[in-house]
C-alpha cells in the first residue's frame, strides 16, 4: 500500500542541541524519513547547532553514526543526499556566541519558513528565544518549538510562556506533545468523528468508566538527577496522560482547524473537578519503585539510582478523575503512569456500560460488557471486545473475542515516528497537535493542587517492587469502586 507524501514547502530548520540525545535518536531519524519518502523540498536546509567544535563534515559523520543506529534499512544513495543538507554552527547559548553567525546563514533566504526546534533543557528555551531576538533572527516567517516540561508549575510555566511570547507570537509557537503524533492517537479522532458507530455511545449513558496506562519498564537511570525534581505527575500526567484524556473526553469541534480542536480540549481540562488536600487521600496514589527484577535480571530501586535515601519523589502515579460536565456526568477516568512496571505498555481502555438484560440462560456462561482499547505503544492497534455464540453445536455458549485491527498487519507500510509528522506540521504551520498557551495554564491548574496536597501530607510514596504494576493502593482504588485495572483481570 503506498503513502500518500504531501510535500512541504521549502525551509530552514534549525536544531539547537543538536549533539543531545534527543537529536540523536529521534529527529535526525524522523528527518531522514521524511527526505527519504519526498516529503522534504529540494533546497530545504537543517541547520545544527551546539557547542561542541565541529565542522559540516564532523557533524555530518556523527548524524550518520546515529542513522546507523537507530534507522532500519538505510538507502545510501538517500543517506548522501541528507547529509548533505546537513551544516553545523557552533552556538554556546550562555554566552550568546554564534547567533549573529546563524542569523547570516538564515539571511541567505529570509523569506522562507524558518523553525527553531530546541531540543535542549527547559533552562534554555528563554535564553535561546531572548538571543533569538536579540540577533534579529526571528521574522514573519519564524517559528518555535519547545518540547515539556512546560515549567515546574503553574507560576513557571506563566513565566516560561511570558519569555517566549516576548520574542514570538502565540501562533508561532509550537508546544510539542510528542503523544500526539502516534497514529493510535489520530485513529482516536478517526473513530469518534468519521464513523456513526461510536460517537452516539461516548457518553456516561453508555460508557461504564475509562482508563489511560502509560506504563515504562524501564527504571529513571542516567534522568534520576532530572526526575527527582520533577517526579511522574509532572513528567508525565500534567502533559501526555491530560493530552490523552481531552481526546477522549472532548465535544465534536467544529472542524479539525487547529484552534476548533484545542477550544474543546480546553473545555475539558476547565471541567476537571478538582483534587486538592480534602480529597486527595481518596483519589490520588502515589508510589517509588523498589528493588526487584525485570526481563534482563535484577534490578535496584530508585533510591539506590538516586543515591538518596531521603527522596520522596513518586515514580508511580494513579488518580481517579471525574469531568464534570452533561457527557460525562459520574463516569471516572482511571489515570496511571509509572516507572519499572511489569511491562511497557500505552493504551486507553473504554469500558462500556453492561447489557441491561440478558435473555440466555445460565448455561451460556457471563456476558461481559464491550470493551474499546486502543493500544498507543508496542503494536500500535485498535481492538474492540464483543460476545458471540462459541462455534459447534451443543446449545448457546457466548464467549469475549476481539476484532482486532494491528497497523503493522493492516497496512502494509512503515508506521512512521510521531516525531514525522509533528516535525511536518511545524513547517506546515499548522498547529493542531501543538498545546495552546490557555491548555498549559488549565493543565496546572489542575495538577498544582494535587501536588500541593502530597507536599503537606506526612505520608511518603507507597513501595512497590519492580516489574509489578505499582502499589497495591493503586488497585484498591479501582477495586473500591467495583471495577478493575484491565491487567490485573488477565485480558
Amino acid at each position: 500500500m503506498a503513502v500518500r507524501v504531501i510535500e512541504v514547502e521549502e525551509f530552514d530548520l534549525v536544531v539547537f542541541g543538536a549533539s543531545g540525545d534527543l537529536a540523536h535518536r529521534k529527529l535526525l531519524p524522523a528527518l531522514y524519513h521524511r527526505d527519504a519518502d519526498g516529503q522534504v523540498p529540494e533546497n530545504a536546509r537543517i541547520i545544527c547547532s551546539a557547542r561542541r567544535d565541529y565542522s559540516d563534515e564532523d557533524y555530518r559523520k556523527y548524524a550518520r553514526e546515529a542513522l546507523e543506529e537507530h534507522v532500519k534499512d538505510l538507502d545510501d544513495e538517500h543517506l548522501a543526499l541528507f547529509l548533505n543538507r546537513l551544516h553545523y554552527v557552533k552556538i554556546d547559548v550562555a554566552s550568546g556566541e554564534g547567533f549573529d553567525d546563524l542569523k547570516t546563514i538564515l539571511d541567505e533566504r529570509p523569506k522562507v519558513v524558518r523553525a527553531f526546534y530546541l531540543a535542549v533543557g527547559p533552562d534554555l528555551f528563554g535564553t535561546i528565544c531572548e538571543n533569538l531576538g536579540k540577533a534579529g533572527a526571528v521574522n514573519e516567517h519564524s517559528r518555535v518549538v519547545i518540547e515539556k516540561p512546560i515549567g515546574k508549575d503553574g507560576a513557571s510555566a506563566k513565566a516560561l510562556n511570558e519569555t517566549v511570547g516576548a520574542v514570538f507570537k502565540e501562533e508561532q509557537i509550537f508546544r510539542i506533545d510528542h503523544y500526539l503524533g502516534k497514529e493510535t492517537v489520530q485513529n482516536l479522532m478517526a473513530l469518534r468523528f468519521a464513523n456513526a458507530l461510536f460517537e452516539p455511545l461516548w457518553n456516561a449513558a453508555h460508557i461504564d468508566h475509562v482508563q489511560i496506562t502509560v506504563a515504562e519498564s524501564l527504571g529513571v537511570g542516567g534522568r534520576a538527577g532530572y526526575y527527582d525534581t520533577a517526579g511522574a505527575l509532572r513528567d508525565m500526567v500534567q502533559n501526555h496522560i491530560l493530552q490523552l484524556l481531552c481526546l477522549v473526553a472532548m465535544e465534536p469541534p467544529e472542524s479539525m482547524n487547529a484552534d476548533s480542536v484545542r477550544d474543546e480540549k480546553l473545555k475539558v481540562l476547565k471541567a476537571l473537578a478538582p483534587i486538592d488536600e480534602h480529597n486527595a487521600d481518596r483519589l490520588t496514589v502515589r508510589g517509588q519503585y523498589r528493588a526487584g527484577a525485570s526481563a534482563g535480571g535484577a534490578v535496584p530501586g530508585y533510591l539506590d539510582e538516586l543515591g538518596d535515601d531521603e527522596s520522596r519523589t513518586e515514580t508511580f502515579v494513579a488518580l481517579k478523575a471525574e469531568i464534570a460536565n452533561w457527557r460525562w456526568a459520574g463516569v471516572p477516568f482511571y489515570l496511571r503512569t509509572g516507572k519499572r512496571l511489569a511491562q511497557r505498555v500505552s493504551e486507553i481502555v473504554v469500558q462500556f456500560q453492561p447489557i441491561p438484560h440478558s435473555i440466555f440462560d445460565a448455561e451460556a456462561g457471563t456476558i461481559t460488557a464491550n470493551r474499546l482499547i486502543i493500544r498507543l505503544q508496542p503494536d500500535e492497534g485498535v481492538q474492540m471486545l464483543i460476545m458471540i455464540k462459541d462455534p459447534g453445536p451443543g446449545g448457546m455458549r457466548l464467549r469475549q473475542v476481539p476484532l482486532d485491527m494491528s497497523f503493522a498487519d493492516a497496512f502494509k507500510v512503515r508506521n512512521p515516528d510521531a516525531y514525522e509528522r509533528l516535525i511536518m506540521d511545524v513547517i506546515r504551520g499548522n498547529q493542531t497537535l501543538f498545546m495552546r498557551r490557555d491548555e498549559v495554564d488549565a493543565a496546572w491548574a489542575w495538577i498544582d493542587p494535587i501536588q500541593t496536597a502530597w507536599a503537606s501530607s506526612k505520608d511518603l510514596p507507597k513501595g512497590y517492587t519492580s516489574g509489578t504494576w505499582g502499589p497495591s493502593a493503586s488497585i484498591a482504588l479501582v477495586e473500591r469502586d467495583g471495577r478493575t485495572w484491565t491487567e490485573d483481570d488477565g485480558n
